[in-house]
């Protein structure tokens, strides 16, 4: 067996002040910028250090050492890993810029050591390229770069899979497929179940991310599914990322992002003008939401996306195991404090203002926090289509109820 790598080392030029980047090690909200997909620290003497990502792995450790803007030694232990390893991590200011050196020592020999230190020196190379991005220029690669199928996920679970008619009770149910994108072009549609990706197994949404790891757009690769009880197997051609063009300053933000909002507007009044109380309040199923119960969480989802803004521009993000629980019962409870259509569409629209007005008052210092604010603009242009969306899903609800009636 040949000799397995006790050390790596590591070093990547960041277009940054050494404040940034330090704070890219030290700040929870910043470390997820280019790390990870969550991350919570505590960085003093004794501080302890949890990072995972969707794909499974996850890590912790513990602050050794802390110099400010200097250095910073860390214990890592991750998972199915035999023993923890220790990391250093050094900043020298040159003019503009902070070169970072990273060191990471302490891996073993042995079957369960193989490739292990490799494998860490490929993926420091990578986050650490991402860092010089997010902190250079603002665009996080692992967002620039992953491919889409071009799917719009949702539940499942078996009550679903029987009413569907699909014989297993994992894999991921499409609520729809983006126009245009390899889903789209590979005949998937609403209520396919996808089970396999690349032959790599999905038992959820998460597991699709995993699978994703190492494939480009342009790829083609082979997925399964159920369509009622059929199983298919078909080619689909992953899609680019469209990435939206990024305002240069806060105020343009919230006019690009004011005219997206009008846009929804626009198209939620005219849908809604010829939609009865009653058709509004129709469920086609028990569990489906009506008109109301969707507008509802269009509500909900505004509230929530003001609050995850504030949380950005703080460095002060929270973790969420899932997907907000307590759907339906938040639902009902604002179609009661806003029981007609014309008092949910009122109270939407107020939310939309709240949010244009939030964003073109943020501080003018967030802005120069590069990657926080092009992560920030990204989501913010990309939040609308959440809309777009539901407003499909409301077409079928009135078209179910009207089917109904005739």
């Amino acid at each position: 067996m040949p000799a397995t790598k006790q050390t790596i080392k590591v070093e990547q030029l960041v277009m940054a002040p050494v404040s940034q980047v330090y704070r890219a090690f030290t700040n929870s909200s910043a470390l997820r910028e280019w790390m990870g997909d969550f991350a919570t620290l505590d960085a003093k003497l004794g501080g302890r250090l949890y990072i995972w990502w969707h794909g499974g792995y996850y890590a912790s450790g513990e602050f050794i050492r802390l110099e400010k803007e200097k250095e910073l030694v860390f214990s890592w232990l991750g998972r199915e890993e035999p023993r923890s390893t220790q990391v250093t991590v050094t900043f020298k200011p040159k003019r503009k810029s902070t070169l970072v050196r990273l060191t990471q020592r302490g891996f073993g020999s042995g079957k369960a050591w193989e490739n292990t230190a490799e494998i860490f020196e490929t993926e420091w190379r990578s986050s650490l390229a991402n860092l010089a991005s997010v902190l250079g220029s603002g665009p996080d690669l692992r967002i620039t770069n992953r491919p889409m199928l071009g799917i719009i996920p949702s539940d499942f679970n078996a009550e679903i899979a029987k009413k569907l008619g699909v014989p297993v009770n994992t894999g991921m149910r499409l609520d729809g497929v983006v126009d245009g994108m390899g889903a789209q072009s590979a005949g998937l549609q609403k209520d396919d179940v996808l089970i396999e990706f690349a032959g790599v197994e999905l038992e959820n949404n998460s597991s699709l991310t995993n699978a994703m790891r190492g494939k480009k757009a342009g790829d083609t690769v082979i997925v399964s599914y159920y369509r009622g009880a059929e199983k298919i197997s078909t080619n689909l051609t992953l899609s680019g990322r469209p990435i939206p063009a990024i305002p240069s300053s806060l105020a343009d933000l919230s006019t690009e992002v004011g005219k997206a909002y009008a846009q929804a507007e626009s198209q939620m009044a005219s849908f809604l003008q010829d939609v009865s109380e009653q058709e509004a309040a129709f469920k086609p199923d028990p569990d489906e939401w009506s008109i109301k119960e969707i507008i509802a969480h269009l509500i909900h989802s505004e509230r929530g996306w003001q609050n995850v803004i504030s949380e950005i521009v703080m460095g002060q993000e929270a973790s969420y195991d899932a997907f907000n629980g307590n759907l339906d019962a938040r639902n009902m409870a604002t179609t009661i404090a806003f029981p007609s259509l014309i008092e949910l569409e009122v109270e939407w629209k107020r939310l939309n203002t709240e949010t244009i007005a939030l964003l073109a008052f943020l501080p003018n210092e967030f802005f120069h926090r590069k990657g926080s604010y092009w992560r920030l603009a990204y989501q913010c242009l990309y939040f609308p289509t959440h809309f777009f969306t539901h407003l499909d899903q409301m077409r079928s609800v009135l078209h179910a109820s009207r089917k109904e009636k005739d």
